[in-house]
């Protein structure tokens, strides 16, 4: 097992800090992953959280990755060993767990796919750091106690630069929040199109919600340069 291999690599760090919000998504339909894919740039979103939550997310996130190759495509909800290697397969470019599962990371050590963990306590930071991961999920961010907790929690570990994508509770509303706080690299979004949205095929709509939080994106880190 080598640690270091999923790491994010610098480019794909910077890309995801640069997109500054990450769409999480759930498709039934892998007719709808190229169109969705295709809404969200169009609103300026260009990085995606597919989650394996449906059986079609594997064929989803291979087609965007296809047809959309612009976007940084991950897979969410990876629970298991088998999901990293179809997650890999599949053409991901990283993979995100709500969870800190040791057969897990070890799994993406050894596939070399870049991981991002779910935390929410110094342990799981702990755990983590042991597989080499440097960019953590913060899951679930509002409940859990939201920024002020995550600035407690993550101080010990200041000087290892790390950095974290609050996902659960956070809204439009709390972007600018998050954002302009250096802790953060992105935030995870399942706001901008939720299941209902994509069910309906509501393209317009989803493309408005990702140019709004672009927008937000964009003022929060010219407020933070």
């Amino acid at each position: 097992m080598n640690p270091t291999a999923m790491t994010f690599p610098p480019g794909l760090e910077q890309g995801i800090h640069a997109a500054g919000v990450i769409a999480v998504l759930v498709i039934d339909d892998p007719a709808d992953a190229v169109p969705l894919a295709g809404a969200l740039a169009a609103g300026g979103i260009n990085a995606i959280e597919l989650t394996l939550r449906t059986p079609s997310a594997l064929e989803s996130l291979a087609a965007i990755k296809k047809h959309a190759p612009q976007m940084l495509v991950g897979a969410g909800t990876v629970l298991t060993p088998a999901q990293i290697m179809q997650a890999r397969a599949a053409g991901a470019d990283f993979a995100v767990a709500p969870g800190c599962n040791p057969r897990v990371l070890a799994a993406a050590a050894e596939a070399g796919l870049p991981f991002a963990p779910g935390i929410a306590t110094p342990s799981d930071i702990e755990a983590a750091l042991e597989f080499g991961c440097r960019l953590l999920k913060f899951f679930p961010a509002e409940p859990s106690g939201g920024l002020a907790y995550l600035k407690n929690m993550a101080a010990p570990y200041a000087h290892l630069g790390l950095r974290y994508i609050p996902l659960g509770g956070v809204t439009a509303a709390t972007a600018a929040a998050w954002l302009a706080d250096p802790l953060i690299a992105a935030l995870g979004g399942s706001w901008l199109a939720p299941r209902v949205l994509i069910q309906a095929r509501d393209w317009s709509a989803v493309t408005q919600r990702a140019a709004e939080v672009a927008a937000i994106v964009r003022a929060a880190r010219n407020r933070s340069a």
